[in-house]
């Protein structure tokens, strides 16, 4: 059987923005080798693979409503990972556009993901919310070799934004700029810190400048993932979230706006909030087919 992989950007309106994702609606019939071969030949960050129904709910989680639980698996073109935000976006608005706007719920590596899906002036948007999450420290010898492998000096640091590593269904370095300038010019050395993402389990690396009190630029490399950079990272916009709330950067209950794609020529806009009493981050973006 030929399998039917849908192309859908996340975090924008228009196609040629935002974080091109594969979605594979039925990957029933797909192994491992299939899946990483599918997302491969696709050349995306990330596709996500729905392989059956939601198994059972999560101690004191809700179940999901019959035909409206899935399990799902992400691959890039390099390899399985265990969470990913921009894919998740790409099949809830996949999954709206076939069965309606609503409540999904995901079943992922990562844990259990709940999925709104709401239609907005004609365009969906889907809200994703995410396992509980932590950050930790770096080792300082880790960090040095993060910044070599980025060429950045130390001093382009902002102090006001810590290095940390942050987890929300997985694991990224977030790394403050200190200027919008510096954080516009990346050009790393992608062996030396694929090798270092490796070692310490890192998803991607995000880099951060602040631009408000709730307003962020970010960019976010992806060695790993075998692309040089991600568009739009909504796993990364979820662990930040918890790094700014641990940090005290923000309000216990805050809106965040996230920029990303600006200087790869693929703009996107990413929502995450903060709720007071929950631990969990909620991502939103907007989503839509590539034709």
């Amino acid at each position: 059987m030929k399998t039917e992989v849908l192309r859908y950007t996340a975090f924008s309106e228009d196609p040629a923005g935002g974080n091109p994702a594969g979605v594979v609606l039925d990957a029933s019939g797909l192994d491992e080798a299939a899946m990483l071969a599918v997302a491969a030949r696709l050349g995306y960050s990330e596709t996500a693979f729905l392989t059956g129904p939601a198994g059972p709910a999560e101690p004191g989680a809700a179940a999901p409503e019959p035909g409206r639980g899935f399990t799902v698996r992400y691959f890039s073109p390099k390899a399985e990972v265990p969470f990913c935000g921009h894919a998740t976006v790409a099949a809830a608005v996949a999954l709206a556009e076939r069965i309606g706007p609503g409540e999904l719920v995901f079943d992922t590596p990562a844990g259990t993901v709940p999925v709104s899906v709401t239609s907005e002036e004609g365009h969906l948007r889907a809200t994703l919310t995410s396992v509980v999450p932590h950050v930790e420290d770096i080792a300082a010898d880790d960090l040095a070799e993060a910044l070599a492998a980025l060429d950045w000096p130390a001093a382009d640091l902002d102090p006001e934004l810590p290095p940390r590593i942050a987890y929300a269904g997985a694991r990224h370095l977030v790394l403050g700029a200190a200027t919008r300038a510096r954080l516009a010019d990346l050009a790393y050395d992608f062996p030396r810190l694929e090798a270092l993402m490796r070692r310490l389990d890192l998803t991607t690396v995000q880099l951060v400048h602040r631009a408000g009190p709730t307003l962020f630029h970010v960019r976010d490399p992806f060695p790993v993932g075998g692309v040089v950079e991600d568009p739009a990272t909504g796993a990364a916009a979820a662990a930040f979230g918890a790094y700014a709330r641990q940090l005290d950067l923000v309000p216990e209950a805050a809106v965040l706006t996230l920029h990303q794609g600006d200087d790869m020529g693929r703009p996107g806009v990413l929502t995450v909030e903060l709720r007071a009493g929950d631990p969990r981050v909620r991502v939103a973006g907007a989503g839509v087919r590539i034709p």
